[in-house]
């Protein structure tokens, strides 16, 4: 029998950046409620699990359609904890409770705007080619090469990755990605290493606007505005 992916969306309570940022509201509905309609419209998976300690979040994600069957242990929802070590108890309780998949895609609810075609691609690319995972990942014009510093050992500026020749422009610069919210795992692979190998991931270019992450008030404020204003759609 095909195996149909499952989706896991991790979704602690304790943001700092944003306070409750999977939960603010944007057109009515809860930040959390318009990725997992999005992602049970697509059809493209057998389950939506969001991971989460949070009983609030719990409620509303049960709310729009996605499952709660177990809540994050408090010791794997703070600030510090790898995103890997929340993936891996996620996938042993899901395999160890019946569910039955050999890919899972893990989709964050504050990179609102990835498309399904996206989704699709890169599943159907890790079924092709022979990775451990894919990743979405979009071109960025902020690039170490050429215009991001960082201060050295005396306190003065530097070039983050300074080149024999530094490129005349950024276009001469070599060409950089932006990760997003957009992680799809063969999930036999990723019990064996236990962490994102990215020596083993290939990269999926996806459109800079579908990418956009909310990691700031003022990227949140993004978001309502082009939600509300349909600018950009939820697909």
């Amino acid at each position: 029998m095909k195996l149909k992916p499952i989706c896991i969306i991790p979704a602690r309570g304790g943001s700092k950046g944003v306070p409750k940022k999977n939960i603010k509201v944007i057109a009515g509905k809860p930040l959390l409620a318009h990725v997992i309609e999005s992602l049970k419209k697509s059809k493209i998976f057998s389950h939506v699990i969001v991971s989460t300690e949070n009983k609030e979040i719990a409620k509303i994600a049960q709310k729009y359609g996605a499952e709660i069957p177990f809540l994050r242990p408090k010791k794997l929802a703070t600030d510090t904890m790898p995103m890997d070590k929340v993936l891996l108890h996620a996938v042993r309780m899901l395999y160890k409770l019946g569910y039955n998949f050999d890919i899972f895609v893990w989709r964050d609810a504050t990179t609102p705007f990835v498309r399904t075609l996206d989704i699709k691609r890169t599943i159907h690319l890790l079924k092709t080619k022979k990775c451990n995972m894919v990743c979405g990942v979009y071109k960025q014009h902020l690039n170490p090469y050429f215009n991001m510093v960082e201060l050295d050992s005396d306190g003065f500026l530097k070039l983050s990755k300074p080149l024999k020749h530094r490129p005349r422009s950024r276009q001469e610069a070599p060409i950089v990605y932006q990760l997003n919210g957009l992680y799809t795992y063969n999930a036999k692979k990723f019990l064996h290493t236990k962490k994102t190998d990215f020596s083993k991931a290939i990269p999926l270019e996806i459109l800079i606007e579908t990418g956009f992450m909310i990691d700031t008030e003022f990227e949140f404020q993004i978001a309502k505005l082009l939600i509300e204003n349909k600018k950009l759609k939820l697909v």
